[in-house]
């Protein structure tokens, strides 16, 4: 019936193709990668008729920025909370850090010292701060970048994981300083907090 709302769940890369390609869809919205975005307007553009409508949320990196007059306690606060909660996999989720040189010092002071006291484990555990991240594909991409990011890195800081986690993929939240956002090429999709320091005079060019 036209006013029911259907919900059908499934592989995306096997319900999309037939979803987006049927004449009858008027418009997608859809929130994922760049890459499939693209698959899905190229599929959309390819109907007779009137076009459907696309709205796509993809990549991006969302930043927050801080400067001298900032308290470092509420900025840390606010950091692990959007950088870490749902394990990093919201698009709102807190991407890169950039903080004013003249506070990074107490910032990443206090930074590592709240990681330390996140839980992660099991989602359903009230005790639990960070739960898994969605699949197998998802933490390997993440310890990939991870690795590669903190490599050279001036500063980094990483969650220890507890023993015996059963089922699930754990990523050990990370934040790592970096020399700029140009060192991000997309966004990774994860409890990944990326720091960047600049200077007081710089504030409009960052």
């Amino acid at each position: 019936p036209g006013n029911v709302l259907h919900l059908l769940t499934g592989r995306g890369s096997r319900i999309g193709p037939v979803l987006t390609g049927d004449p009858r869809v008027a418009g997608v919205a859809f929130t994922g990668s760049t890459e499939t975005a693209r698959l899905i307007n190229r599929s959309l553009a390819a109907h007779d008729g009137p076009l459907p409508v696309l709205i796509a949320e993809t990549g991006g990196q969302n930043a927050m920025l801080v400067d001298s007059s900032a308290l470092p306690e509420q900025v840390v606060n606010d950091a692990i909370t959007s950088a870490f909660n749902a394990a990093g996999q919201r698009c709102s989720a807190l991407r890169v850090l950039f903080v004013q040189e003249d506070i990074a010092p107490r910032v990443l002071e206090l930074l590592a010292g709240a990681m330390d006291l996140l839980t992660v484990g099991e989602p359903a555990l009230l005790a639990t701060d960070v739960g898994p991240v969605i699949d197998a594909q998802s933490l390997g991409t993440l310890e990939q970048h991870a690795a590669a990011i903190v490599a050279g890195a001036r500063w980094h800081h990483r969650v220890k994981l507890p023993a015996g986690l059963a089922r699930g993929h754990y990523f050990a939240p990370l934040a790592v300083e970096i020399d700029g956002i140009a060192r991000l090429e997309r966004e990774v999709f994860g409890p990944i907090l990326h720091i960047v320091r600049f200077q007081g005079s710089r504030l409009a060019a960052v």
